[in-house]
């Protein structure tokens, strides 16, 4: 795995988790780079969240640092922005950073108070690990009821040379992100200036995590970090900039894809496709219906063809299209012709099915030039089992 230059990583058990693994993770860039964050939107915003975009405003968009632990959401708690405050602290006296260019994250339990020295008192031996080879290691650390790490990585060659971008991401449950990720660092050796990024980290994550969906339900804690520390030297030119924001997109996409596919009791990954749409936001808000219907998603793990349940969620989604011209294809194969039944083969189809990659395919004919790609998860009996006792 070739990874981007002048970042280390390092994690450690702080004691945060019930059980003895991995629970404090840390990225540092070696120089100052420029960050750029879109963040939950829901309104129980965490208290890293909160201090992440304070950091990210006093620094001007600069950071060399992101503290992250795991077991303990440090949301809805009497001292939640205490210790975001206080393990920030730290980790910059520890480094001699500024406070402000110390991001913070964390994933776990809400309503659970989560005390400070915890974090405070691991971080010497956190610090003293740090390597450009613990990558894999902090992927694990920030996982919860993921059942496996989520990295991508890719190259790009650019004016002058090679611009390398590698990213990390968690989470199985309480997903429909809207404008952020469950947890997510993206970092690049290319040199971005603040502004630039955050425009690019918007129209990527548009694409990618905000068309994403386990269960419709966006966390208090969804933080989405990307890092251009400028390492390989290259300052990206305008005639690049589409590139990178094309490469940046697919590895966001590709994250994405593998929160779905690990989406908590799930067994198959479903693709949806909306075209025809007034427009783009129209078209994210049909295919987040579908997505998010239980009825959809059971049907889907049962692998029943019933699209019934598909064109029923696309009404209830509040964007007017005209049934009659709706096309529904399941693994390519059209089951709704005009919004009513068409002719084809039910056995045939359930085997399908029951492959592991679905497709669900919705088309308004004669419509607008709205379409998006979204992505989500079957409903399976263990996703119950998984909830019903996440605490205990």
């Amino acid at each position: 795995m070739k990874l981007p230059l002048g970042f280390r990583y390092a994690s450690s058990y702080a004691g945060i988790r019930k059980v003895q693994k991995d629970d404090l993770a840390l990225i540092v860039s070696d120089t100052p780079a420029s960050a750029a964050g879109v963040f939950t939107q829901n309104r129980v915003a965490a208290a890293p969240v909160r201090l992440c975009q304070a950091h990210l405003k006093e620094s001007s968009g600069v950071a060399r640092a992101i503290l992250i632990n795991a077991g303990n959401a440090n949301c809805a708690t009497r001292t939640g922005a205490k210790v975001a405050l206080a393990s920030a602290k730290t980790a910059a006296k520890l480094q001699k950073l500024p406070v402000s260019q110390v991001l913070v994250a964390s994933t776990g339990v809400i309503g659970v108070e989560l005390d400070p020295k915890l974090i405070t008192a691991a971080l010497p031996a956190v610090i003293a690990g740090l390597s450009p080879d613990n990558f894999e290691t902090v992927s694990r650390a920030i996982m919860t009821t993921d059942t496996r790490p989520k990295t991508a990585t890719a190259e790009l060659s650019a004016s002058g040379g090679v611009i390398r971008i590698a990213g990390m991401t968690k989470g199985a449950g309480m997903i429909m992100p809207m404008m952020a990720t469950t947890l997510g660092f993206v970092m690049t050796d290319a040199a971005i200036a603040p502004n630039r990024l955050r425009a690019m980290l918007r129209e990527a994550n548009e694409e990618s995590f905000s068309r994403l969906s386990v269960d419709g339900d966006t966390s208090t804690n969804d933080t989405l970090l990307l890092l251009a520390n400028g390492a390989s030297g290259i300052k990206l030119a305008s005639r690049d900039t589409e590139v990178f924001l094309g490469m940046l997109t697919k590895l966001l996409q590709d994250l994405a894809q593998q929160i779905a596919r690990d989406g908590e009791g799930a067994t198959k990954l479903i693709t949806i496709s909306v075209e025809g749409a007034k427009n783009r936001d129209d078209a994210a808000r049909l295919a987040r219906a579908i997505a998010n219907s239980p009825l959809v998603k059971t049907a889907i793990a049962g692998s029943d063809p019933n699209w019934g349940r598909i064109i029923c969620a696309a009404g209830n989604s509040g964007i007017a299209f005209d049934p009659a011209q709706v096309d529904i294809f399941l693994q390519g194969v059209r089951v709704c012709r005009n919004g009513l039944a068409a002719p084809f083969s039910e056995p045939d189809l359930k085997a399908k099915l029951d492959e592991k990659d679905v497709s669900i395919e919705f088309h308004i004919r004669n419509g607008g030039p709205g379409q998006t790609r979204f992505w989500t998860c079957d409903f399976t009996e263990d996703y119950i089992k998984i909830n019903a006792s996440y605490r205990t």
